[in-house]
């Protein structure tokens, strides 16, 4: 396996934040087409080994994945580059576009973009859906774990973290049945042992699981935590706008099982009932996150912009608004470092377990059904409006979906000449 450079992979991580559109499902496929199929920095087992523990985890998946690969390739500093590059894009066009949001919301240009790029990112979503499914279901009682997560979902209205439980222990359950079928490996069928490739050049082999590297680890994630919170506090009040934004969002941080759209209600209520924005902005700034590169999460910098501007107090609206966005994204990307970095070392150390891998396997499994449900939610959202079919939005999603899975067309190509095709379609007509 190709040994990575920490130069070639600072390369790799600052392009994967200029281009990681189409939520999580698109960015985990655009990472494992590079660091696995292309690139091949590790291997796919150790790929969906990383992945079914981010699942886990409260937060943004994919940048915690990210975080993940980055660490295995080049311990903590190799995390810290790839999880941070992987948001600060983001970062300034979600400022740039929450301003536009909030002070020049009726602006027609910028309206026809996002309308032309939203169809792109149902496509970009189906053809990740294709190609994780493809990975990850071997077999036919997998297809029935994602089936079953999908139907959890979507008809259910089951709690993600319930689904990821389930799936977990029906993994554990059926392993005994079927090992062959939850081995993330090589599985010999004489023993029914199953072998997990390894790397003894990761990182695993230099951090040692430990309660005390966890603790070391949350002792300083909790100083960085509370230098600027603790400064807001101090200097503004606990009833600050900026000091309520930065504890509501500490403790969002931990809730966000399921990502962006498990924690959009919880967030929409708060927000709205404190005065911050209403719903319809709340929905504005998912549309925005959904259309930009970059977690969906950073909806959450959007309704911390909005709610200092709406509420700045002695400050300027913009002012506020601006350390209002950065707070929001400072306390809610901090514990994601912590969860990986705390965590990756144990997950690296049980690589062998077969119980831990068959669990992750049932994982990765219902995660397929929950990245349908995303598909079909997005895809019914955008395609098939209350107002009927949009016609322009049905055909440029399968165009889209044509180029990339016939013509392997970059989507860092794509989602502009959506864009572009957005904001001359009315001269079309």
């Amino acid at each position: 396996m190709p040994a990575a450079s920490f130069k070639d992979a600072l390369k790799f991580w600052t392009k994967l934040g200029f281009i990681s559109f189409g939520g999580p499902a698109g960015q985990i496929a655009i990472m494992h087409q590079e660091v696995v199929e292309r690139r091949q920095w590790i291997g796919e087992n150790q790929f969906l080994r990383a992945l079914n523990f981010c699942m886990l985890l409260p937060g943004p998946e994919a940048q915690q994945l990210a975080t993940y690969i980055g660490w295995r390739l080049h311990g903590t500093v190799g995390g810290i580059a790839a999880g941070s590059l992987f948001i600060i894009p983001s970062i300034f066009v979600m400022l740039f576009l929450s301003y536009l949001a909030v002070a020049h919301i009726d602006i027609p240009l910028v309206a026809a973009a996002f309308y032309g790029i939203q169809p792109v990112v149902v496509a970009v979503v189906i053809e990740a859906l294709l190609r994780i499914g493809k990975k990850a279901l071997r077999h036919s009682t997998l297809y029935g774990f994602a089936a079953l997560a999908f139907v959890a979902i979507y008809f259910l209205r089951l709690p993600f973290p319930l689904i990821v439980a389930a799936a977990g222990i029906g993994g554990v359950l059926m392993q005994r049945r079927l090992p062959g079928v939850f081995c993330v490996g090589d599985f010999n069928p004489q023993t029914n042992e199953c072998v997990v490739e390894s790397d003894p050049s990761g990182p695993n082999k230099r951090t040692r699981p430990s309660l005390a590297h966890v603790a070391k680890i949350f002792a300083v994630c909790l100083v960085l935590w509370s230098l600027p919170v603790g400064a807001l506090w101090m200097g503004l009040g606990f009833d600050a706008t900026l000091t309520q934004i930065g504890l509501f969002f500490t403790k969002a941080a931990f809730v966000t099982f399921g990502g962006a759209y498990a924690v959009l209600a919880y967030i929409t209520d708060v927000a709205v009932a404190s005065g911050w924005l209403s719903t319809e902005q709340m929905l504005v700034g998912l549309g925005l996150a959904e259309s930009t590169p970059g977690p969906l999460i950073m909806v959450t910098q959007y309704a911390g912009f909005l709610a200092a501007w709406h509420l700045p107090g002695a400050m300027s609206p913009l002012a506020a608004a601006l350390c209002g966005a950065l707070v929001t994204t400072y306390v809610t990307f901090l514990p994601c470092f912590f969860f990986i970095f705390a965590g990756a070392p144990f997950i690296e150390a049980m690589a062998g377990n077969q119980r831990l891998q068959a669990a992750l396997t049932g994982i990765t499994a219902a995660v397929v059904g929950v990245i349908l449900n995303l598909a079909v939610w997005f895809g019914h959202k955008i395609i098939w409006p209350p107002s009927g079919v949009d016609g322009f939005a049905l055909a440029a999603a399968i165009v889209s979906l044509t180029l990339l899975l016939r013509f392997h067309l970059p989507i860092h190509w794509l989602v502009p000449a959506g864009a572009l095709v957005g904001i001359v379609r009315p001269f079309l007509y």
